[in-house]
């Protein structure tokens, strides 16, 4: 994937504005006519390809939007993925359903491919392309492209949407607006600017001597260092998620660390990155399936850690999956990798505390 174009999608995180041109893009390499990006916390904010935005005004102003059975299917998946129409109705289902009949189809669309996100902090966001109905449905390969973007998208949107898909003035108000801790740092890690709430966290995040940061979980620190590495040499294309644990081993937090990148600087001046922290309450637990989205987890490797967090063997993932034991194996080291555990009676431990109701 381009690394141009990722970059241009953390721009999008605090330069909101820039969001239909991505938008575009991603229309462009699936033959689409459009993208969208809604996103829903207290209130709804939406954003457009210029191609579409018409349509969409019509489809939230006119009450379209909240009789949507598509935005409801999207957002009660469980896989990190994109899902297209017949993931979900056969074609004589979508020709009476009255979101298809009577609003789509009658402008010329019908055919798309969407995902949704479930934050902790309340925000739920949907992404989606939208095609034009006599071009025909999506096909899997666009689909497969679009999930190669989609941690970076889901990274990017969560930002977006606790600034209200709105422009910052400059740093100070847009580490505010987040209302989530978030700190500024440079290529080594040093803190060049954080918002108060960084200070209700003073067990878990540390300042050393040059004002470097130091998280109190080693492991959560070691993901932390390789991925600001990672940032540097890969232009952002590397998962940039990980949780930070307490000493019991439960997570307590999810980081979030994106790049600033181009006009972004206008904003965050020469910071390398930002570290968004979402914190992990016991009234509102995140589900297996949104950490699964937050460790950028494919739904591959989601399936092995959905069967580690039931207490299911590897063989018995294997066997389920219709997949050879060998390949269950490979997919658990690269959930490892991207949880920062490093056995799998911890990650089983982990993602099973991590369910409704876990301790």
């Amino acid at each position: 994937m381009p690394a141009e174009l990722i970059d241009r999608i953390y721009e999008c995180s605090v330069v909101p504005e820039l969001w239909p041109d991505v938008l575009d893009e991603l229309a462009r390499m699936t033959d689409a006519r459009g993208g969208l990006l809604f996103s829903a916390r207290t209130a709804l904010c939406w954003t457009a390809s210029d191609t579409i935005r018409d349509v969409f005004d019509e489809y939230v102003s006119a009450g379209w939007f909240t009789r949507c059975s598509r935005r409801v299917c999207i957002m009660g998946q469980s896989e990190p993925s994109f899902f297209v129409e017949q993931d979900f109705w056969t074609e004589d289902q979508l020709g009476s359903d009255p979101i298809y009949r009577d609003f789509f189809r009658p402008r010329g669309l019908g055919w798309s491919a969407g995902t949704g996100l479930r934050v902790p902090t309340g925000d739920n966001i949907v992404f989606s392309i939208e095609r034009k109905f006599e071009r025909g449905p999506v096909e899997r390969e666009h689909v497969e492209r679009l999930n190669t973007l989609r941690p970076h998208l889901a990274r990017s949107a969560l930002v977006s949407s606790r600034l209200g898909l709105q422009r910052a003035k400059g740093a100070a108000e847009a580490l505010t607006a987040l209302g989530l801790p978030a700190l500024l740092l440079d290529a080594a890690g040093t803190v060049l600017e954080a918002n108060p709430l960084i200070e209700t966290l003073p067990e878990r995040i540390v300042f050393t001597a040059g004002n470097r940061l130091a998280l109190s979980d080693r492991r959560a620190n070691d993901l932390l260092i390789t991925a600001l590495s990672a940032i540097e040499t890969t232009s952002g294309s590397a998962a940039c998620t990980f949780p930070l644990r307490d000493r019991a081993g439960k997570a307590v937090m999810v980081l979030h660390l994106l790049p600033i990148r181009r006009s972004a600087h206008d904003i965050f001046g020469q910071s390398f990155a930002l570290l968004l922290i979402t914190p992990v309450s016991a009234d509102r637990a995140p589900s297996v399936e949104l950490m699964r989205t937050l460790f950028d987890f494919t739904p591959s490797e989601a399936r092995v850690a959905r069967g580690l967090a039931a207490g299911r063997s590897l063989e018995e993932v294997a066997v389920d999956g219709a997949v050879a034991i060998t390949t269950v194996r490979s997919q658990l080291r690269r959930v490892l990798e991207k949880t920062g555990c490093t056995r799998q009676a911890e990650l089983a431990a982990l993602l099973s505390g991590l369910a409704p109701g876990g301790n």
